[in-house]
């Protein structure tokens, strides 16, 4: 049995922007920071913060612009995926980003200790993992960034 899952606490670090594929798919892409703080041998403190890569598709994509926003502190959870493609200097390149799976804002825009949670399986048929739209293969050239 495989497993490829990812999940990460942190805080969005810039604004959203919905995009659409050529054939209009809503997409929102963005990074999330984490830290992590320790104290080294010699006593000294330390953080070092890592930015991950998040795709959310469809319905999704849409109340995410609706409720989320820059320093926005989310829990995202989701599978691996590596994108490749040629640069225009004819280099290879890779990009690893989390595809969303479920995703629960942990402070409201209040910031008051609600959360609001979203999810694939509380989604409409339309975006739902089940649903036919979801399993087709995107291509590279359908993604606007």
């Amino acid at each position: 049995m495989d497993l490829n899952k990812a999940q990460v606490i942190g805080r969005i670090t810039q604004d959203l922007e919905l995009k659409q594929t050529p054939n209009g798919q809503n997409v929102l892409s963005f990074s999330v920071a984490t830290n992590r703080n320790w104290v080294d041998w010699s006593g000294n403190k330390q953080e070092q913060v890592e930015f991950h890569n998040i795709v959310l598709w469809w319905k999704l994509a849409e109340i995410a612009m609706q409720y989320c926003g820059k320093w926005r502190r989310v829990f995202i959870e989701g599978r691996l995926q590596t994108r490749t493609w040629e640069a225009q200097d004819w280099t290879k390149r890779y990009k690893t980003e989390i595809v969303w799976e479920n995703m629960i804002m942990l402070d409201s825009k209040n910031e008051n200790t609600e959360s609001n949670s979203f999810s694939n399986e509380n989604a409409s048929p339309a975006i739902r993992k089940s649903s036919p739209k979801q399993e087709e293969e995107i291509s590279i050239e359908d993604i606007p960034f």
